[in-house]
């Protein structure tokens, strides 16, 4: 088993308000936390992994595929590999909640150097 204890991972702000946390990653899948600030926007982007959600806070509004989807706390969500995506977050409260991705995404582009969780 690899464990990853909270203390050991620090978010990092990917673009401004949107605060990303690598959790852990095995072979088949990865885990990221998020917070998202009132009025931040993951701009638009795609990516080969399966993207699959869960929102704990908060209301994001996803833009997948020309449609506009609210995802609210208690909701998940799915988004296929490679589809142009992004999020914005309208409310008045930060949007917290976890993302997996398979294959593993062990080492973001947003990830500070030397800070991956391919270990």
């Amino acid at each position: 088993m690899h464990h990853v204890a909270d203390e050991d991972r620090r978010a990092v702000e990917a673009v401004p308000g949107v605060h990303l946390t690598q959790l852990a990653a095995g072979e088949e899948m990865s885990v990221q936390r998020f917070r998202i600030e009132p009025g931040a926007e993951v701009p638009e982007h795609d990516h080969h992994h399966e993207q699959t959600g869960y929102v704990v806070s908060g209301t994001l509004t996803f833009t997948v595929g020309g449609e506009t989807y609210a995802v609210g706390p208690g909701d998940s969500y799915a988004i296929p590999g490679a589809e142009p995506h992004s999020a914005v977050n309208d409310g008045d409260e930060p949007v917290v909640g976890v993302d997996t991705f398979a294959p593993p995404r062990p080492d973001p582009d947003w990830a500070p150097d030397g800070e991956t969780n391919a270990d």
